[in-house]
């Protein structure tokens, strides 16, 4: 019976556990979408602040696989797997993010939702991140994930003004 547990989706607590972020970033939509949505962008600002992402691998269309590498500042370096469930060029972009243990299991999976709206030359960018399935090792992690996409986004808002 405990093996059924090491999985456990999220129904009322979904709610207190979705990110809703809105940030507006000066740079035209298509440039912010690019940013997820190209490998060489992405490695430059995806993660949190003092993070780089030595490995990034990318097969941009719905169903295809993400995977990539966060190395932290002190070296410990943070697997992620996902799936692209729907692009919509430069208007809407999901995908689930599943960081991985040791192990190479699923920690928890969270769904994004990103959608960019064109306001007069800037990117409105809302962010939606929900998690869909947790394992008792994911609450660390998961108090993390609203500092953790700000921390990105700062980067992100960066990287699109060079």
């Amino acid at each position: 019976m405990a093996a059924n547990n090491a999985k456990t989706s999220l129904a009322a607590s979904t709610a207190e556990r979705e990110v809703v972020i809105t940030r507006v970033f000066d740079a035209p939509r298509e440039l912010v979408f690019k940013a997820f949505t190209e490998r060489e962008r992405l490695m430059r600002w995806w993660g949190p602040g003092g993070f780089t992402t030595p490995l990034c691998d990318l097969d941009v269309r719905p169903g295809g696989a993400i995977f990539l590498h966060m190395r932290a500042p002190d070296g410990t370096v943070y697997p992620m797997a996902g799936v692209y469930r729907e692009i919509i060029p430069p208007e809407r972009l999901v995908f689930t993010s599943t960081p991985l243990d040791e192990k190479g299991n699923p920690i928890f999976e969270v769904l994004n939702t990103l959608t960019f709206s064109e306001q007069a030359g800037k990117t409105k960018l809302t962010l939606s991140a929900r998690p869909v399935m947790v394992t008792p090792a994911a609450a660390q992690y998961l108090k993390g994930m609203e500092q953790g996409w700000n921390q990105s986004l700062d980067r992100l808002a960066e990287e699109v003004r060079k």
